[in-house]
Formats: structure tokens, C-alpha cells, sequence
């Protein structure tokens, strides 16, 4: 499951290459321990900062700025220098991609890294994966940088659904509310699409909300009780298989009364 835990709308470019020590500290703070693994994008650190993570004992996968030279080395490179792979969690077409693993020295880093050019992975260049795991297998290595996709993919469905990307305010303090506010509602979201199963764990949020939010429904208030009576609808039967109808809940800000759904 793929829940936002940490977030920063106001990160600056003259700042964001030490916004993944902040998210080390931020999370040693609220869990008593390192982070085992990050996976991040190349703007968000410099090869010292990788080399910090290193020291710590900290687990990286990242991406290396691509420069002109670097891609121009790489087109010269010879045909037995790459050897195809197979790949586990990746749509079909990309599922083999060419690789070149190699271990290199970088500027600020101290000892060796593992850097793996990958191409037929669907982009138009070749990326350069750079990682201090030096001894895990290429197709683990990549596998895993390929789930961050996911999270892309949630936060897309977060400017398509919530529109992250046209939040209220220009104050930094009132931007960084409505960021957690989005992302908590997106979570949520995703909760109530992993209770319901029957293939909406990958639904959008767009798709939850026309089919099981965007409901007509009574409202009942009774001393003890709030009863929520929802009209006939064709997927109310997925509610109640999963339970929805059986839910007591006390609510404390309105003096202990339940909530109670009923689905016509």
C-alpha cells in the first residue's frame, strides 16, 4: 500500500538538494530509526549528501544528472558491453531491457558506487541508476526504482482528482495545509479502495468517487445515532460485502453518537 507520510510544498531550488536529509531527520524523529532504503529522484541530493546516506547506513537507489559526455560515451560503447535482462514488475514491452553494470568513482563520495546504464526501458535516452547497493541483483535493483512510478502515478491522480496542482493559497504555511489535507484525502481514497477489492485497488480516484461517493443519501439524527440511508445503487452490494453496513462508530466531537450506514 502506497500512503503519502511526508510532505513540502514550499521546497526551493537553492534548497532542495538537502531536502532528503531533512526527510532522514524527519523520519528518525517520528519512527526511533533510519530509513532502510530511499528511493529518490537525482535533484533532490548531491554526491556528498549520497555519500552522508552511505555513513549512515542507509540504503539508496537514485538517478545521475545525464550530461552530454555521459551520453556520448555510452553511444560508443561496444555491443558486448551490454547484456539484456528480464524484469518482474514492468508492463511486457519494457520487460528486457539492456544494461551496463559497473562500479565508479564520483566527486564527494567516498569509495566505490554501482551505476547501471539501462536502455529499452521505454525512454528515450538511457538512464544511468546509481545505487550503493553493491552486491543486489541488476533486476532487484530496477524492479524496485520502478515502483516509484506508482507513487508518480498517485500523485498525477492527486492533480487529476484534487487538483494539487491549483492549491488555494500563495502562503507557504496555508500551501503546506493544503497539500496534507489533499494527500490525506487521497489516502483515504486509497483505504477505502483496498476495503472494497474487486479490482478498485488500482482504481483512480475519479472512479471511487463516481462509484460509491457521489451518492444520495438521507440523513438521520436520532439521540443516540447519526443514520446515513443510501439510495439503490448498483454497487451498494460491494459496500455492504465489505462490511460498510456494520459499522458502529462512535463519533467523540459529536458527544459519542454512532454512525451508521444503511444502502437501499
Amino acid at each position: 500500500m502506497n500512503l503519502g507520510c511526508y510532505t513540502k510544498a514550499d521546497v526551493r531550488k537553492e534548497t532542495q538538494n538537502d531536502e532528503i536529509l531533512r526527510f532522514v531527520e524527519f523520519w528518525k524523529q517520528r519512527t526511533g530509526r533510519l530509513p532502510e532504503e530511499l528511493i529518490f529522484d537525482s535533484k533532490l541530493t548531491t554526491y556528498k549528501n549520497l555519500n552522508v546516506l552511505n555513513q549512515q547506513g542507509i540504503a539508496f537507489i537514485t538517478l545521475r544528472r545525464r550530461s552530454l559526455k555521459m551520453l556520448r560515451e555510452v553511444h560508443q560503447e561496444p555491443a558486448s558491453a551490454w547484456r539484456r535482462i528480464e524484469l518482474h514488475g514492468v508492463s511486457r514491452i519494457h520487460k528486457t531491457p539492456r544494461i551496463i553494470d559497473r562500479k565508479v568513482t564520483l566527486k564527494d563520495y567516498e569509495g566505490p558506487l554501482r551505476q547501471m546504464i539501462i536502455t529499452d526501458l521505454g525512454h528515450e535516452e538511457p538512464i544511468f541508476l546509481l545505487t550503493n547497493q553493491l552486491t543486489s541483483s541488476p533486476v532487484k535493483l530496477i524492479d524496485r526504482y520502478a515502483q516509484r512510478m506508482i507513487i508518480e502515478n498517485n500523485i498525477q491522480d492527486g492533480i487529476d482528482f484534487f487538483h494539487m496542482d491549483a492549491l488555494s493559497s500563495a502562503v507557504a504555511m496555508k500551501v503546506n495545509l493544503d497539500l496534507q489535507l489533499t494527500l490525506m484525502a487521497s489516502s483515504l481514497y486509497r483505504l477505502l479502495s483496498l476495503r472494497i477489492g474487486n479490482g478498485y485497488q488500482k482504481a483512480k480516484s475519479r472512479h471511487i468517487f463516481r462509484d460509491f461517493v457521489d451518492a444520495t443519501a438521507t440523513l438521520q439524527i436520532t439521540p443516540n445515532e447519526f443514520i446515513v440511508r443510501f439510495q439503490k445503487r448498483a454497487h451498494n452490494p460491494l459496500l455492504v460485502a465489505s462490511n460498510f453496513n456494520n459499522i458502529d462508530i462512535p463519533i467523540p466531537w459529536l458527544g459519542g453518537k454512532k454512525l451508521r450506514f444503511v444502502f437501499g
